[in-house]
């Protein structure tokens, strides 16, 4: 994702909600319990780290 994210010049991207993956602020613990806790995912955090903001359709 890093990649072709790099390759159209993307500066921002939205992605899903709580997803361990894509989550940013708060995602689900792992435990299909339903349970929230403060993090991002880890597609966000490596899009984070290389200066693309990353939001989620809750912020539309």
């Amino acid at each position: 994702m890093l990649r072709v994210a790099k390759q159209i010049n993307c500066t921002e991207a939205i992605l899903k909600a709580n997803s361990p993956s894509c989550g940013s602020g708060k995602i689900y613990d792992g435990t299909f319990s339903g349970k929230l806790i403060d993090g991002d995912g880890v597609t966000t955090k490596l899009l984070k780290q290389n200066g693309i903001k990353v939001i989620t359709e809750n912020d539309l």
